[in-house]
């Protein structure tokens, strides 16, 4: 089985700080920027998972530098380069302690709580009648807190503004990019044959300006439908074929696990991490259209020290 990288311990030149976040690492150089290393550590339920998934890492980081790029002309962001496959460094931001979920269809979390009755998430008013995996008449903001340790929680934009976590001006353009973003995603999806059904962004603010941080349209952040046979499988009350990290969480569920306390991880083996591990290269080459080029090396940490470490100092000549 391919090497995978799970914990991180660098030390970068200038490096400050080091936050290991439950997929990503990222290092503090000089207050200034941030070096993210995108691990192959895969979380669910707000649970790090024991075992890693071969070239997870270079997955995500590969697929968030290009929509990074794709972006960039409406949404400023805070990627500079990606020195290494599974490395983007950038601006360092002062973060918003909320993410911006925007959901174009009903399905998932919002699904579960709709089934159960709620028609009301983060104060937006869902209509009555619905089914599973529905497109809403229009894109919906479901904004969440961003826990430090634990889970985030759902809050309405009135909520936000009241409690002060994010001015009413920067709010609404957090909001206005999270729309412009949103269909950008979903333009460049249905180009692939898929629909971008929902997806979560993350702000930050650098000089006075607010910037788009983190990662974007990753199979992390971001759940896919194939367009072809949406409306079949829709019209029969069948599950969609999908491309996200959905199928971890319920192959979890029907394991017995959802993060609740004495819940126990079921068996991840070799051959199912192989499994998850294609399915992310799968979604990959769907959503860039291109190939997905493994990177085999067993030195993984060796060769992005070096690689940080010469794109760090060339900045400095």
């Amino acid at each position: 089985m391919a090497t995978t990288l799970l914990k991180t311990d660098f030390n970068f030149p200038g490096q400050k700080s080091v936050y290991h976040g439950k997929v990503r690492d990222v290092y503090n150089i000089n207050d200034d920027l941030m070096v993210m290393v995108a691990t192959d550590r895969i979380s669910a339920f707000d649970v790090i998972l024991p075992k890693g998934i071969p070239f997870k890492g270079q997955v995500l980081n590969q697929i968030a530098a290009t929509f990074l790029d794709a972006t960039a002309d409406i949404v400023p962001n805070w990627k500079l380069a990606t020195p290494d496959p599974m490395v983007t460094v950038g601006l360092k931001c002062e973060g918003f302690k909320v993410e911006m979920i925007i959901r174009g269809y009903l399905t998932g979390s919002a699904w579960r709580e709709y089934e159960n009755g709620c028609r009301e998430i983060c104060g937006v008013k869902l209509p009555e009648g619905m089914k599973e995996n529905q497109k809403f008449p229009e894109p919906i903001i479901t904004p969440t807190t961003k826990a430090d340790a634990g889970h985030d929680e759902n809050i309405s934009k009135e909520e936000i503004i009241k409690q002060g976590i994010v001015s009413k001006e920067d709010y609404e353009v957090m909001e206005g990019y999270t729309r412009a973003l949103f269909a950008r995603g979903t333009e460049m999806a249905a180009k692939k044959g898929l629909i971008l059904v929902d997806t979560k962004y993350e702000f930050g603010k650098r000089d006075g300006k607010v910037i788009l941080i983190d990662e974007i349209h990753t199979p992390d952040s971001s759940r896919y439908f194939y367009a072809e046979g949406y409306e079949e499988r829709f019209a029969k009350g069948e599950a969609q074929k999908q491309l996200s990290k959905e199928f971890v969480r319920q192959w979890l569920i029907e394991n017995g696990f959802m993060g609740k306390a004495g819940q126990k991880v079921p068996e991840m083996t070799a051959e199912y991490c192989e499994s998850v591990s294609n399915r992310y290269i799968e979604l990959y080459e769907h959503i860039t259209g291109m190939k997905f080029e493994k990177d085999t090396d067993p030195h993984v940490a060796d060769r992005i020290d070096e690689n940080v470490t010469n794109y760090l100092n060339s900045l400095n000549k």
